[in-house]
């Protein structure tokens, strides 16, 4: 396990958040209406604000969007909490972002990926008709970030070079499940491959500018 990993683990304030979250979904989730569009995975997801640009009319697409996304998880996460996070809401859409923290906690691969083979094999099996799009991992930044002590922590174990290679595999993946792998990255990169410092607060994360890229990149799947 590594050391980030541990030290999560030992963080009761990121485990009671993480708790009083799936708890919020459960309960929002009563009431939710089914058949809408479904975004989930880890911070990278969680922190976008797409619900609050819904709620503030600045977007507006034929469906939905429900966010169940939990900050600083892994597809182990994900799959003990499937039904919260996926089922409950039977979407008729599903965008999922899971699996760098797997990466930057240097969960082995194999379990990684065996991991991400079942979320895609319960998705198929309790959701045939939904349309479910896996996303590549976006770009990171450790050019201009990572010099201060918790960037340098946060890219130890993370890299550009290690996202894409993980994307690879997982499009192999899901194509072979039959769903649709899709890249959301255009214009989040410089020239040399790196996200854009303007873009991020911390060269891992999105700023609302970042998101608002993200999701112009999403508006043809979301609109289809």
């Amino acid at each position: 396990m590594a050391q980030e990993t541990r030290e999560l683990t030992l963080n009761p304030q990121l485990v009671d958040f993480q708790n009083h979250l799936i708890e919020k979904y459960k309960q929002e989730n009563k009431t939710a209406q089914k058949g809408q569009t479904l975004f989930v995975g880890s911070s990278l997801m969680e922190i976008f604000p797409i619900e609050q640009w819904e709620a503030q009319g600045k977007v507006n697409f034929k469906q939905h969007i429900y966010n169940r996304a939990v900050r600083a998880t892994t597809t182990s996460f994900l799959l003990e909490h499937f039904e919260t996070q996926i089922l409950d809401l039977e979407p008729s859409k599903i965008f999922i972002n899971i699996g760098t923290n797997d990466i930057g906690f240097e969960v082995a691969e194999d379990e990684f990926l065996a991991n991400y083979v079942e979320i895609m094999q319960r998705i198929a099996k309790n959701l045939p008709q939904t349309e479910v799009y896996v996303m590549r991992y976006y770009p990171i930044n450790t050019v201009d970030f990572g010099a201060d002590a918790d960037e340098k922590t946060l890219f130890e174990t993370r890299s550009n070079e290690k996202f894409q290679a993980a994307s690879d595999k997982i499009k192999v993946l899901a194509e072979k499940q039959g769903f649709h792998f899709i890249s959301a990255n255009q214009n989040l990169a410089d020239e040399s491959g790196n996200l854009k410092k303007e873009l991020t607060f911390d060269g891992a994360h999105l700023l609302p500018a970042g998101f608002e890229v993200v999701l112009e990149n999403l508006k043809p799947y979301l609109d289809n």
